[in-house]
């Protein structure tokens, strides 16, 4: 039999036909489509022509797409839907990748052939074209391409060990957090914890043929329990288990892992002549250094400050006058600060949450991007899914085919935590995008749909607001298309769509009760939009001390690091106000810049966070629906994917550069 993965897909919109694909099917067509990709290459290499863009530059843009594709799957399964034997097959596949990389861009005819067209007249070329040029020789540079022979040595042995680390450290986290459960048969333990919680503890126990209640690291079971859980023991236990995920005594730690992982990529970025991987990184982010991203984070820290001391001094005073508590520990903290955001909003996340069943709130987020850009969602069947749970959405606009959309909202053994939007196949001139969001909400129960808090419902709108930039790209270039921009650029259409999740007007056409229809009360909107100051500034106090311990271990002095935990209470302790547990470590399960793409880029959730602060001002000047504004968004932002310098394209979009105001007026910081 034919290998599936080999073969032109005879499927709808030629999406994956994975119920075809057998696991053992990955590895031998990467092979072969390395293989393939390398003949291509070579191609361009021995082309007797003189190097033009058409011959040089869009020939290797074309080169390696099935590879593309094959590979994409195999990656993004690994994180959504693994296996012991699919983890066996990533770990082989990852190095063999790197090598081709490398191969590519250390290929010095290759690179000659760029440097001609680079170098040479390009008036002729369109915008597009000279950032694809552009882009593609700083990418050649920045791998290597100038080094001597020597050192381009060094560098393939660098990246083939990265390759692997990256993997193992997620491995390692998925392990912990599927290695702890816990089993509670007493029900006066239950107690605080609401009806939601305790039907889906009951229902993941019975799935493992045990009595009682089961509550897990996964976030649907492990956050409602340690905001409402009143048994104090119990809540220490689960976040010191949370705490300790890649910091145990077993084959699971990851502290030798980041200490190796930063100083090879310290290695690497000294290779290439810079002073550490931030400034490596930082060079072609819109912030360009790491004295601008400190400047920005310590101003936001300045301004966040003294709101979080007054907010923890409220959870102090709470926990000792209300509680008992002689100390407030941080599995304390989301337990207290839940008992006052109810007492100051009558405010209870489980009574909003009837009004956000996912089927609704699917339907009318619909609807939102339907009046915003013209898109509607309809389920094709005949899209074969990777898991029963995916619900694959067939994406048209003005009544043809645009994308395809794949959903996958629950959590499972296989899957990582958190949410992300990730692609199966690129927009480029002549192709629309196959895109992907996966999430790890509450599932349904025997008794209800599955029922969102409100967080929930924002995270859902993010991870969307991603898959809009990826859906609506109409760009040229597969390599320029959708979510391929800066990355401190790349969080502006996902944070700008949570804002609709505040807007009565967006609201009515989503939050209504799963068994009355009813629309939810505007007294609960008005504690919506109340509660989303609630605590802002330890909230910014929090994502502020995450973004210097990325930089901190990937600044100048990462590879001095020895000891992982000392070093991350010494950075994080200025932002904390509770007592450090020797027993948690936050950098041994930090996915984000260990095993993702955020390694000294985790500040751009806050740099994201004034561009959409800003971007949002001008809906709400014009109307959240105004059809002008939404496609001037869209002509601006969305389409565009990477094909401009953001901030020029931002200006376009809003008419001038942005105001950090906006962002510190709507979190309450400011007056």
């Amino acid at each position: 039999m034919k290998n599936p993965l080999l073969v032109d897909f005879s499927t709808p919109f030629a999406t994956l036909p994975f119920e075809q694909i057998k696991t053992a099917d990955f590895l031998p067509a990467i092979e072969h489509e390395i293989d393939a990709t390398l003949k291509e290459i070579e191609l361009i290499c021995t082309n007797p022509a003189e190097p033009t863009f058409e011959n040089t530059l869009e020939a290797i843009e074309k080169s390696g797409a099935k590879l593309g594709v094959i590979s994409g799957a195999l990656f993004n399964l690994n994180s959504s839907e693994t296996s012991t034997e699919l983890q066996e097959i990533t770990l082989k596949a990852a190095p063999l990748l790197t090598k081709l990389q490398n191969d590519i861009r250390l290929n010095a005819v290759l690179f000659e052939r760029i440097k001609t067209v680079f170098e040479g007249n390009t008036d002729a070329l369109s915008t597009e074209q000279k950032t694809l040029l552009e882009k593609e020789y700083k990418s050649f540079v920045r791998n290597g391409a100038l080094l001597k022979e020597e050192a381009k040595i060094t560098l393939r042995e660098i990246d083939q060990q990265l390759a692997k680390l990256s993997l193992n450290f997620g491995e390692h986290v998925l392990a912990d957090t599927n290695a702890f459960s816990l089993h509670i048969r007493n029900e006066d333990e239950l107690r605080g914890l609401p009806q939601s919680a305790i039907s889906m503890a009951k229902q993941m126990a019975e799935a493992k043929n045990l009595d009682g209640w089961l509550f897990t690291l996964d976030y649907p079971s492990y956050v409602p329990f340690m905001t409402y859980a009143e048994n104090r023991e119990l809540r220490q236990q689960m976040s010191k288990a949370f705490g300790q995920r890649g910091f145990q005594q077993n084959e699971n730690n990851n502290e030798e892992t980041i200490l190796s992982i930063v100083q090879l990529k310290h290695q690497r970025a000294s290779l290439l002549g810079y002073e550490s991987h931030a400034a490596f990184v930082l060079e072609e982010r819109m912030a360009k250094d790491e004295e601008t991203v400190v400047a920005f984070l310590n101003d936001l820290k300045e301004k966040s400050y003294p709101k979080a001391k007054e907010e923890w001094e409220e959870i102090l005073e709470y926990g000792k006058d209300r509680l008992g508590y002689t100390e407030v520990n941080k599995w304390d903290t989301s337990f207290i600060s839940e008992k006052i955001k109810q007492e100051r909003f009558a405010f209870n996340e489980e009574e909003l949450k009837p009004y956000f069943s996912l089927p609704k709130v699917l339907k009318g987020l619909f609807k939102i991007v339907e009046k915003l850009y013209g898109l509607s969602f309809e389920i094709n069947p005949k899209i074969e899914v990777y898991h029963p749970d995916v619900l694959p959405y067939e994406v048209k606009k003005n009544g043809k085919f645009h994308a395809v959309l794949y959903a996958d909202f629950h959590p499972r053994e296989g899957k990582r935590n958190g949410a992300w939007m990730t692609s199966y196949r690129s927009q480029s001139k002549d192709q629309r995008p196959h895109i992907s969001i996966v999430c790890n909400f509450s599932p349904s129960t025997k008794d209800t749909p599955a029922l969102l808090s409100f967080n929930e419902v924002t995270t859902l709108f993010h991870e969307f607001g991603h898959a809009l930039h990826g859906m609506l790209a109409n760009t040229t270039y597969g390599a320029l298309s959708g979510t391929s921009v800066s990355w401190d650029f790349v969080e502006l259409p996902s944070q700008v769509l949570e804002n609709w999740c505040y807007q009565p007007e967006a609201l009515a056409l989503f939050a209504q009760h799963y068994l009355t229809d009813e629309l939810i009360p505007q007294s609960y909107i008005e504690k919506i939009v109340k509660a989303g100051q609630f605590q802002q500034g330890l909230q910014t106090l929090r994502q502020l001390s995450f973004g210097f311990l990325d930089l901190s271990w990937h600044g100048k002095n990462g590879p001095s690091i020895t000891s992982v935990k000392e070093h991350e209470t010494r950075i994080m302790q200025p932002f904390q106000f509770s007592e450090d547990s020797p027993e948690s470590c936050m950098s041994t399960a930090f996915s984000h810049i260990f095993q993702g793409g955020y390694s000294a880029g985790y500040y751009s959730y806050k740099w994201a966070e004034v561009l959409d602060a800003d971007a949002f001002e001008l809906f709400l000047e014009n109307g959240i629906f105004d059809t002008k504004t939404a496609q001037s968004f869209h002509d601006n932002i969305l389409s565009k994917g990477g094909t401009e310098h953001p901030m020029k394209l931002y200006k376009r979009f809003r008419g001038k550069e942005p105001n950090p105001e906006a962002l510190l007026k709507r979190a309450g910081l400011v007056v």
